[in-house]
């Protein structure tokens, strides 16, 4: 969950009462639902990045001579790290507008920070420490 309060839950893809367990997709009727889909679609791109940086990875550690650096890995992970780092951003700078919608059936405007969004922004991290360190990294001996 992205927000979470007392009897609800919300992330990327739909607002849950956690009382009558109902979920509500976010749709297009919500305000804010480009906010949302900048969201989903960054992070959506973030994980096809980091699979396609595992597999670039699998193929350069048999290609590569000793001594190279795994740069087409890096680039393709600090993609990865750039798009975690806008989707948590606009979040950020969004949750209020995102939350006031009377779309939702639940009122969810009170609320805090869920697990999710503090795992968007471990991603982050690790991920930009993981690009840099491929950059760093040779193939020895």
């Amino acid at each position: 969950a992205w927000w979470v309060g007392d009897n609800f839950s919300t992330d990327v893809w739909s607002a849950c009462a956690t009382n009558n367990s109902t979920c509500t997709p976010i749709t297009v009727q919500f305000r804010e639902y480009q906010s949302i889909q900048a969201v989903q679609a960054c992070m959506v791109l973030s994980t096809i990045f980091c699979c396609v940086a595992l597999l670039v990875f699998i193929l350069q550690l048999f290609r590569l001579k000793q001594g190279e650096r795994f740069v087409l890995t890096s680039i393709i992970q600090l993609l990865s790290c750039l798009c975690v780092m806008i989707a948590a951003s606009i979040y950020t700078d969004r949750h209020e507008e995102l939350h006031k919608s009377i779309e939702y059936a639940i009122e969810v405007s009170k609320g805090q920070y869920g697990y999710s969004f503090v795992l968007a922004w471990i991603a982050f991290a690790f991920t930009l420490i993981s690009g840099v360190m491929y950059l760093v990294l040779r193939k020895r001996k």
